[in-house]
């Protein structure tokens, strides 16, 4: 008897030490449960910082929980920048515009820059690059429709209708119905994965690249010393590597895309950059910092 007593004393302390233990892993289950983006950014990080998670893997992460907070203005390309062909701009001009941007789309536009009437492909064009064709040409054939976004729509909600809809480019409008700038598919997912690069950047191992007389467009990762002896310069960085990190300080802040900054004599424009780091820059040798084009 005393060993059946024994027995069925083991077995119920060994059930209640069993919900004891169930009991615990319930409470800290409940108790490191995210309530807010911030407690969930922290556990992200803290599983980085155990090897679950790569730090390229937590930065896109945190990216996405950042990105429905950012809006459609925070990203756009500003009127002033967007690159577009008039409506009545003859076919030399429109295919001169095309092979120089190595754009993909253009918005086309009216009397007004902020009067948008449609899209043109640029693959669309391609059949009138012989001589014997440019007659035919009439823009109006090719018109795809523009999409319409206020600057205030969230970028989750836009990329969530970019792949609904298959639309590449939206046209951001103001309070007024015009153009106030534009975005594409590239630059919301740009804003998770980083820099995207297609087939109209430079190759990978380039860091700089000649786009034009005077017209430079450098990665920002490139060594102030290899910068110094591509141009011929001596610009000094101190305790900073990289010509982006020189921009940065110069700036005292996060640029965003279309900002300049002249450093000794260089003329440095922001071509390409996000939330956390900036990408691409556009260069002006001192000889040509007068003469400014923007980003395209």
């Amino acid at each position: 008897m005393a060993s059946d007593d024994g027995s069925r004393n083991g077995a119920q302390a060994s059930h209640w030490l069993q919900r004891l233990r169930l009991a615990g892993l319930i409470r800290r289950f409940t108790h490191r449960e995210p309530k807010t983006k911030e407690q969930l950014a922290e556990l992200l990080q803290q599983a980085e910082c155990r090897g679950l998670l790569d730090r390229e893997a937590l930065g896109m992460m945190e990216a996405v929980l950042q990105v429905a907070d950012l809006r459609v203005g925070d990203i756009m390309i500003p009127r002033a920048e967007m690159v577009h062909i008039r409506r009545d701009d003859p076919l030399e001009s429109i295919l001169t515009t095309a092979v120089e941007s190595a754009h993909s789309r253009f918005p086309v536009t009216g009397d007004d820059k902020g009067e948008v009437v449609g899209i043109l492909l640029a693959k669309d064009l391609l059949s009138y690059c012989s001589e014997t064709n440019r007659r035919s040409f009439n823009i109006r054939d090719h018109l795809r429709p523009a999409v319409f976004v206020p600057e205030s729509k969230r970028l989750n909600v836009l990329l969530k209708e970019f792949r609904a809809s298959r639309n590449h480019m939206a046209i951001v409008v103001d309070e007024y119905g015009s153009a106030a700038g534009l975005v594409t598919i590239e630059d919301v997912l740009e804003q998770i994965v980083g820099d995207i690069e297609d087939e109209h950047d430079f190759d990978e191992g380039a860091f700089i690249y000649k786009r034009g007389k005077g017209d430079y467009t450098v990665k920002a990762r490139t060594a102030i010393d290899e910068f110094n002896e591509y141009f011929g310069s001596s610009l000094e960085g101190g305790d900073l590597d990289t010509v982006g990190g020189l921009v940065v300080h110069a700036f005292a802040h996060l640029p965003k895309r279309g900002e300049r900054v002249d450093i000794d004599g260089f003329r440095f424009t922001i071509m390409r950059a996000d939330s956390r780091r900036v990408h691409l820059l556009t260069v002006r040798p001192p000889e040509h910092a007068d003469s400014v084009t923007p980003p395209t």
